[in-house]
């Protein structure tokens, strides 16, 4: 049996030839970041603008009888409710402290995080006014819509910004998404990694592009004056990425929150390091990972717009564009000691055995409770956000 319906094979074919026009009408090369951004986000095309699944526990769901491919991953709120019931109890702080109403998440996926805090904080006297949700996926949004109709006079989708804005930003597993930039140091040389197409001679001529669901693609290396932001050391060949959408993306949200009157806050949850564990000597082979059915690979030129594409976070990289647009750092932490602060265990204790064991995989350090990491940002002055009241890492950022 095949892996992939032939509707969404057929997506993947049509994202293909959007790609190699693409890199035709650039003469051969484009970076990475763009490759990426085309594959995951591609009106209609891309992996997060598609009907596939994504979300959820299982590789593969029956229907009609038969099976076929079912989600590529699945994420805390997805694990566990108490993930949400936990991180609502943070969020409850965060209004208050700011005196304001509102939850602003962005990527929202299945709608499960939004599910869970929305009553929780009416539960602890932090009713919301609104809830937003900014997703750039249509078919996530009409997943959302479905799941949260009890709240619909609370939620609202927004595509664009506003020029100001106040509240608690939320940013679970989004950040990983953001398109990175690929550096390759080969023989003590930097180079830009990006993508080019296989028969490349053909394709600058403008031949290949309509045989592009037949075309392969491939790595192709140029010179930069691109590097890390930090030295490293050797001589080694050594890949890994810099981040400058997610920087500019912390930047552009600092400066609409900055405007407001009011406080504001924000919390992100990902997987990732500080930069001296980022950039590690023997960190050598780089981050870029993709899931597909529940399995990880690190080739994101294959199966394009079929599976998910990531990179860890550089968590000190955020929190130096945050510093340098104006906020303050709140804490840093690891997603487990982050949990267990805001009393994550308490609510395990009350929990039935299956949502208790659900619930470990949130804090168990070779689950996700280690290599996750929580990241809070306010508007001025630093609070004591009870997330990292113990076990803050700020100092090693």
């Amino acid at each position: 049996m095949s892996l992939t319906t032939p509707p969404v094979a057929s997506l993947s074919g049509r994202l293909k030839q959007e790609i190699v026009s693409a890199i035709s009408q650039a003469g051969g090369w484009i970076s990475f970041d763009t490759f990426m951004s085309m594959a995951l986000y591609t009106p209609g095309l891309g992996y997060y603008a598609n009907d596939s699944l994504k979300f959820g526990p299982l590789p593969y769901v029956m229907r009609d009888g038969l099976q076929v491919p079912g989600s590529d991953f699945v994420t805390a709120p997805e694990i566990s409710s108490l993930f949400g019931q936990t991180l609502a109890r943070q969020i409850a702080q965060a209004l208050q402290v700011t005196q304001t109403r509102e939850i602003w998440e962005f990527g929202a996926g299945s709608g499960a995080l939004a599910l869970q805090l929305i009553p929780t904080l009416e539960g602890l006297g932090q009713p919301l006014e609104r809830y937003s949700i900014v997703d750039l996926s249509g078919t996530l949004r009409a997943r959302q819509h479905e799941r949260l109709q009890a709240y619909a006079h609370k939620v609202r989708w927004v595509s664009e910004l506003p020029d100001v804005m106040q509240g608690v930003v939320v940013g679970n597993e989004v950040l990983d998404a953001m398109p990175v930039k690929l550096l390759q140091r080969s023989q003590g040389v930097w180079y830009e990694r990006g993508v080019s197409v296989r028969g490349r001679e053909a394709l600058i001529s403008g031949d290949a592009v309509s045989a592009a669901p037949d075309d392969e693609f491939e790595w192709a290396d140029r010179p930069t004056e691109l590097r890390p932001p930090v030295p490293l050391a050797g001589i080694h060949d050594y890949l890994t990425e810099i981040h400058p959408h997610t920087e500019a993306f912390i930047s552009s949200l600092a400066e609409r929150l900055n405007r407001s009157a009011k406080g504001s806050a924000m919390f992100f949850l990902d997987y990732g390091f500080p930069e001296r564990e980022y950039y590690h000597p023997q960190r050598h082979m780089g981050t870029v990972m993709c899931h597909f059915l529940h399995q990880s690979d690190a080739d994101p030129l294959s199966k394009v717009g079929l599976k998910d594409i990531t990179a860890h976070v550089n968590f000190t990289g955020l929190a130096l564009a945050a510093q340098e647009a104006g906020l303050g750092v709140l804490g840093y932490t690891s997603q487990a000691r982050f949990l267990m602060n805001a009393g994550l265990l308490p609510l395990m204790e009350a929990a039935a055995l299956p949502e208790r064991v659900h619930a470990q995989k949130l804090i168990m350090e070779h689950e996700m409770g280690e290599l996750f990491k929580v990241l809070g940002l306010c508007t001025g002055e630093p609070w004591a956000a009870i997330g990292f009241s113990a076990g803050d890492r700020t100092h090693t950022l």
